[in-house]
């Protein structure tokens, strides 16, 4: 299978679906010098040693970047042709605007708009959390519906769109 060089392509799957391990082999593929753009934060020890774990398992071909926060001016840094960028996780991301109480429309719709202005390969890494029952507590349904609208918005920004179940992926769109 081939893959583009450039354009944005959104992968989405539950937790431990492998789709990180697509997105990363979608960058791989495309023989271009990789960046790892990781929104997480280690909020405990056992986040911790899972941010070094993976930074370990991608090994020194990747060039790896911490943006919890400020995403789009992160991206707008290293944003080069002859790059691929891996953003892992858009989800995580939410999670921490939502606890610096950040503006979550102003933020998703800055991230849409940036998109079509990248030169460079964009891979984008979210967690579905749509698919399952309704959540008890508001901050829990403030989250899944922000996730919701965002992943609606980088769709329709993305040249090509997968969804990963069980380590398989399926093409939605593109």
């Amino acid at each position: 299978m081939t893959h583009p060089t450039c354009g944005t392509a959104f992968v989405l799957g539950g937790a431990r679906s492998g789709k990180s391990r697509f997105a990363e082999q979608l960058v791989a593929d495309s023989g271009l010098e990789r960046h790892y753009v990781a929104t997480g934060r280690a909020w405990d020890e056992e986040m911790r040693q899972r941010i070094e774990s993976h930074k370990t398992d991608r090994g020194p071909q990747w060039t790896t970047h911490e943006e919890p926060l400020e995403l789009v001016a992160r991206l707008s840094i290293i944003d080069r042709g002859g790059r691929a960028i891996l953003v892992d996780c858009l989800t995580l991301w939410v999670t921490n605007l939502i606890m610096e109480e950040r503006d979550m429309a102003a933020e998703f719709a800055a991230l849409a708009a940036w998109l079509p202005k990248a030169r460079a390969r964009l891979v984008i890494v979210s967690n579905e959390v749509g698919l399952g029952i309704v959540p008890e507590n508001r901050m829990a349904r403030d989250f899944r519906d922000h996730a919701g609208r965002l992943h609606q918005m980088i769709a329709a920004e993305a040249a090509d769109v997968y969804f990963i179940a069980a380590g398989l992926p399926l093409k939605m769109k593109g």
